[in-house]
């Protein structure tokens, strides 16, 4: 974090009050604690929150013990590699939840770290509000038996996720999708005039974890290298506040775009709405960007890329027909997912040719695109998400749960 962002945070946590503990484990999840904090001020100013996050929350006022971005990868053998910081992470928020008793935790999406703290959270009688739910409907379903014994709120953006939780007996909340606020409806690419003249603009998301630039960037800019053989070409990538500019340069190096005559930009994050919504395709890391992709209407293709061994496990454990939050809201397979061996740059080269140049597809992907808004639910989900973590905090006390190991 930033000097000035760490100040910004300092100065903005109230000295004294009602301890909150924050748990928010990526970028996604510290924009909506982010957001749903700065709601909860509103009626509760006398919180003083701490925990780990990012700078989005720490701008509203988290006092950050530890950044997310220092335990938060994709996979479970990148997991790995940071085990030994996410214990030492894990073992300094439940001293400090021990040290300064808050009556309720924020914990948001993050499952592997969250799901673990959660009971010893219990043991130290604090009650949870679990906002953005792990996918326990997709994978290790087992786990929505530990949600049931010792979440008390369970805070979900999806429709189908709360009949899912209602029906394991799990105290839940449909708050809706915060990104109904947060994505404006701007004008596309495709609807301006002349929109099929000039170079075509190819937007790059490629995630908000190093392990995810690591494994996507250099295929997403090889496949544009490939891309531009056949239609003018102008790139943007889109960097996320976590990941550092340094870690990009040896990629762009290497690709050569540049030398090639490819005009090539790197927008930080806050700028990623309008660079998406003046893009012709997007090329997308899976995760919450493609929400944010589908809400702007932009065409896409959604990419992921794991070490070998994790993706054999994820295979084998997931029980849902598409990987990519797009296709599961529209339930239907409407954007192409590129998976492992297939998020090659050939492959996404021709992908992205045939959605440049098949004016039926597009506008076909398009039409479905536009239907992702309305099926997120209605407009101040930050707002009711901060209304039931209120009345956590309004209910009585709550004992330590002794046999919560």
């Amino acid at each position: 974090m930033t000097e000035s962002a760490a100040r910004a945070a300092r100065e903005a946590a109230p000295k004294d009050g009602v301890p909150l503990l924050v748990v928010a484990g990526e970028a996604s999840g510290d924009m909506h604690a982010a957001r749903l904090l700065a709601e909860l001020k509103r009626v509760r100013p006398d919180l003083r929150p701490f925990g780990m996050a990012g700078e989005e929350s720490a701008r509203a006022g988290v006092e950050l013990l530890a950044e997310s971005r220092e335990v938060a990868v994709v996979g479970i053998t990148e997991a790995l590699r940071v085990l030994p910081r996410a214990r030492e992470v894990f073992d300094l928020l439940v001293a400090e939840t021990a040290r300064r008793r808050p009556p309720v935790a924020l914990l948001v999406d993050f499952p592997e770290f969250n799901l673990r703290l959660v009971k010893k959270l219990k043991r130290l009688g604090v009650r949870v509000a679990y906002y953005v739910s792990p996918q326990v409907w997709a994978w290790r379903r087992g786990r929505v038996r530990l949600i049931s014994r010792w979440v008390d709120r369970m805070l979900v953006l999806f429709p189908f996720e709360a009949e899912f939780y209602g029906a394991h007996g799990v105290q839940v909340e449909h708050v809706g999708h915060p990104l109904v606020d947060e994505v404006p409806e701007l004008p596309q690419a495709w609807d301006a005039p002349h929109a099929e003249d000039g170079p075509r603009r190819l937007a790059l998301l490629p995630g908000s974890r190093q392990s995810e630039v690591e494994k996507l960037l250099p295929v997403m800019l090889d496949a544009a290298r490939e891309l531009a053989r056949e239609v003018p070409l102008c790139v943007t990538i889109v960097r996320a506040q976590t990941i550092a500019p340094k870690l990009l340069q040896p990629h762009l190096d290497a690709a050569g775009l540049r030398e090639a005559g490819v005009t090539v930009e790197v927008v930080d994050s806050d700028q990623r709405f309008c660079v998406v919504a003046g893009s012709h395709l997007a090329l997308c890391a899976s995760g919450t960007a493609t929400l944010e992709v589908a809400l702007l209407r932009t065409p896409l293709l959604v990419l992921y890329r794991l070490h070998r061994g994790s993706y054999w496990l994820g295979k084998l454990m997931v029980r849902l027909p598409w990987w990519s939050l797009v296709n599961l809201v529209l339930d239907e397979g409407v954007v192409p997912e590129l998976l492992q061996a297939e998020a090659n740059p050939q492959r996404i080269a021709a992908e992205s040719l045939r959605l440049l140049r098949d004016g039926r597809a597009r506008a076909a992907m398009r039409q479905r695109l536009g239907e992702v808004r309305g099926r997120l639910g209605a407009t101040g989900a930050s707002m009711r998400a901060a209304t039931a973590v209120a009345e956590l905090l309004a209910e009585r006390p709550q004992r330590p749960a002794e046999d919560a190991a």
